[in-house]
């Protein structure tokens, strides 16, 4: 997050976009409530009534895949109307006119055409935005797991920077990271390209840096991407697999692919605090410790770290991930040494510049957000006061792409994936509580009241739901929160796995798979 989660209650103007806040983030949504009490205006856009939707001042139900081209036409009412904050685009930012080109193209009644949301809402929600004091935008995974995700968010940057929504207090561009320690994962350069601290792995001094502090030869190469690494043990380029606290078996896109991947490894190794049917195809099952049985640090979704604290001893032979790591590294010939969390830490602040002045002694109490440059540092609360850390904020001229698959005669439903509040993620913890599992035992599919009346289908009956990937069968809820033609299922269940049937086509920059759109069929269960 660009701002704090605290700053959105002083917020003049929220735009919630593909984020189902209520369900996924509700303290989040609860700063979101406080906004509207105190007078904000609230926009909701989503495929699907959610619940936030029901206390939005306006909410738009834009078609699968529509982002770009609706943003586009808040943005062309914006030019058009001139509510743009010109010294900002002009002091500020770079790449304008190029973009301003490809937004004359789309028109309200195009950007409607292609969205399905109403000339006048689109209207409203330019109007909302750019003439509000301060404005902000909220996104989640509705946005980013698309082919098209890395436009979508810059679509989103580009809306902020026309309007000089960035850079000051209940402003800015939100993401609500989906776990606990996303941020931190890649904080810590938990991703193919980077080092800690987003120090790109194909930069000669970024390479000389940490090969002198972990004194070891390092590639300049970049990894593989989930979907890489799996299409690697397909075609035997990739022998051996390490997955820790991760279930790509429920989580990941077109899962008798995965399996099929999983199981040509000549080496899996799952490290996990339960034995998920992921760790049930590994040669290897390493237990790792709970949060409650650990020390350490989480790096939350407004860049907030925090101390983490053990509560009770590893239960069994678990132990915290970083003594795994540790020793399976030692074994392996490079040895690492580590007594203790505040140890890493203190590494992690050497050759990580964001993190340069955060220490355990640092932590007590509410955490520190990052950059924090030195010790005498209190945090960033929020990013580009002044300056963008690029120099200047760069536009994009971003055109509207379909999503990869549509539907047709043969497949003729749209389907869509998301979460519900009982459950978390692959239900790897929450399905081991009685108490959740008794709010939501079983996978659903929530189909609108004039689809299921015309398949003669009634709520809790089961129908077969196939993709071009697999097929699956589950209960019917029927539910006006879908519109015609669309239908939604949470991933959670793997008897029931939706990502048997969602599409492993990737954004081509980010390697994202579009778990929000695929096309399905949906006949009555014999």
């Amino acid at each position: 997050m660009t701002n704090t989660i605290a700053e959105l209650e002083d917020a003049d103007c929220i735009i919630v976009i593909g984020s189902n806040t209520t369900s996924s983030h509700p303290l989040v949504a609860t700063r979101i409530f406080r906004a509207k009490q105190k007078g904000a205006k609230v926009v909701v856009i989503d495929p699907r009534r959610i619940q936030l939707a029901l206390k939005a001042d306006l909410f738009a139900q834009q078609k699968l895949g529509s982002d770009v081209a609706l943003l586009n036409g808040i943005m062309h009412v914006i030019i058009s109307k001139g509510w743009h904050k010109q010294d900002f685009v002009a002091e500020r930012t770079e790449g304008f006119e190029d973009f301003r080109k490809v937004i004359e193209q789309y028109t309200p009644e195009r950007a409607s055409e292609l969205s399905g949301v109403s000339v006048e809402d689109i209207v409203t929600i330019a109007d909302w935005y750019a003439n509000s004091k301060s404005s902000s935008i909220v996104y989640c995974m509705g946005i980013t797991q698309h082919t098209t995700g890395v436009d979508n968010v810059k679509s989103l940057a580009n809306l902020a920077m026309l309007t000089g929504n960035i850079g000051r207090p209940s402003t800015g561009v939100n993401p609500l990271r989906g776990q606990n320690n996303v941020q931190g994962a890649c904080d810590m350069g938990g991703l193919p390209n980077v080092y800690p601290g987003y120090q790109a792995v194909n930069v000669p001094a970024n390479k000389e840096k940490f090969e002198a502090a972990w004194n070891a030869k390092l590639s300049d190469k970049i990894g593989l991407t989930i979907p890489k690494a799996l299409e690697g043990l397909s075609n035997g380029s990739v022998k051996a697999l390490y997955i820790v606290g991760e279930n790509p078996m429920v989580s990941d896109p077109d899962v008798h692919h995965v399996e099929k991947a999983l199981n040509c490894a000549e080496l899996l190794v799952v490290q996990d605090i339960f034995l998920t049917p992921t760790a049930q195809l590994a040669h290897v099952v390493l237990p790792g410790a709970s949060f409650a049985e650990k020390d350490g640090t989480f790096s939350n979704t407004e860049r907030r770290v925090q101390r983490v604290r053990r509560a009770i001893n590893p239960v069994g032979e678990a132990r915290a991930d970083w003594e795994i790591i540790q020793e399976v590294s030692n074994r392996f010939g490079f040895p690492m040494q580590y007594g203790s969390p505040a140890e890493i830490m203190a590494e992690v602040a050497g050759v990580t510049p964001s993190y340069a002045g955060i220490n355990f002694d640092r932590l007590e109490g509410e955490g520190l957000c990052w950059p924090c440059p030195n010790v005498e540092h209190p945090g960033t609360p929020f990013l580009h006061a002044g300056k963008f850390s690029r120099g200047l904020g760069l536009f994009h001229a971003i055109e509207y792409k379909p999503p990869a698959e549509a539907v047709d005669e043969e497949y003729p439903f749209w389907l869509s994936t998301g979460r519900v509040p009982a459950q978390y993620h692959t239900g790897t913890m929450t399905r081991q509580s009685p108490t959740l599992e008794r709010e939501a035992p079983e996978g659903f599919l929530e189909m609108n009241p004039q689809d299921a009346q015309e398949m003669d289908v009634r709520r809790g009956e089961p129908v077969r739901v196939t993709s071009r990937r697999g097929e699956i069968t589950v209960r019917v809820e029927v539910t006006s929160r879908v519109t015609k033609g669309l239908v939604f299922m949470p991933f959670h269940y793997v008897e029931s796995n939706a990502n048997m049937l969602t599409n492993p086509a990737c954004d081509p920059i980010a390697g994202i798979p579009e778990y929000k759109v695929c096309a399905v069929q949906v006949a009555k269960a014999s």
